[in-house]
């Protein structure tokens, strides 16, 4: 267990929760990753133990990754630990899906795939309307916080004013906004500009940052010299060309150094970077337990404050 244990709050009510956590995307999902392939049920698994040995306790899922896996994948884990564990996973708003039995029949297949009674957070994956409105997806949600199977609600990729009508819709039943999970990085900053991170600050919302490393840009691991040896889809990715890996080569180097000084990674410099913004609370992924303990690395020390603020120099467009 990590000591000097930073927290997130999950909402003005919400769960106390370690200010980092793991995004379960790539457990049990081949369409995206390549899970079956590089790795599997064993690496997985062995990340889940890893993370909870280390003090992560805070696992995010969702339905639609791994078409249900990595729910299933996550409920068998749960079964071979005693210790506390948050899961948090994500309603996704298909057009099919008409009125508020549709959220509760959701909720109940993705408890069913856990294993479990209740889960600590249940997000919106993306802010689509089509035949239901905002304000009855929030009164279902709301619903099931008063039923006991939800202990917070959340959003995902929703835009500042998005958030806002959630918020809005849900004070009305008594019920906080916990989070909006939104893309946020070194090099993804945009919720700093486009009022997303204004608004979740002002209403006491949490961000739980997806992507936080970049696909891997901010851990070292790709220079101008690996463009070579790069496969899937990074060989396309105009990010990992040389340029582009050229481009951000002096963070890189910065990290490099700070980490240095912290006796840390890259890696855990620019998670710890996010965590240093306040209220941000980082799910990077891990497919194995080494990744796991690597990203709990991230937490039990804190960057300075003239660390953040040449990270800040370095990625402000």
């Amino acid at each position: 267990m990590q000591t000097n244990m930073q927290t997130v709050n999950l909402g003005k009510d919400g769960s106390v929760v370690p200010a980092i956590g793991i995004g379960a995307w790539s457990w049990g999902d081949s369409l995206f990753w390549s899970y079956g392939k590089d790795y599997g049920a064993d690496q997985v698994r062995e990340a889940f133990h890893a993370a909870v040995e280390s003090g992560i306790t805070f696992f995010d899922t969702a339905e639609i990754y791994g078409l249900g896996e990595s729910e299933r994948l996550i409920g068998q884990f749960l079964k071979q630990t005693d210790k506390p564990v948050q899961i948090a996973t994500k309603y996704f708003p298909l057009p099919w899906r008409l009125n508020a039995q549709a959220v509760a029949d959701t909720l109940t297949a993705s408890l069913q795939r856990l294993q479990v009674d209740r889960v600590a957070l249940y997000q919106v994956h993306f802010p689509l309307d089509f035949l239901m409105s905002q304000r009855t997806l929030m009164n279902a949600l709301a619903n099931e916080v008063d039923q006991g199977r939800i202990g917070a609600i959340g959003v995902s990729n929703y835009s500042a004013e998005q958030m806002r009508q959630a918020h809005t819709f849900l004070a009305a039943r008594g019920i906080p906004l916990a989070v909006n999970q939104v893309r946020y990085s070194l090099l993804s900053r945009q919720i700093e500009t486009n009022g997303v991170l204004a608004a979740a600050r002002e209403l006491d919302i949490a961000i739980l940052a997806y992507s936080p490393l970049a696909q891997g840009l901010l851990t070292g691991k790709y220079t101008p010299d690996s463009v070579q040896t790069l496969r899937g889809a990074r060989r396309i990715d105009p990010r990992f060309n040389r340029a582009g890996l050229e481009k951000i080569a002096p963070l890189v180097n910065a990290l490099q150094t700070i980490g240095d000084v912290h006796q840390r990674t890259p890696a855990q410099v620019a998670l710890n970077w996010l965590i240093a913004q306040g209220n941000v609370m980082p799910i990077p992924g891990a497919k194995n337990a080494n990744q796991a303990v690597q990203n709990a690395g991230a937490i039990g020390w804190s960057l300075i404050p003239e660390e953040v603020e040449q990270l800040d120099r370095l990625t402000l467009n």
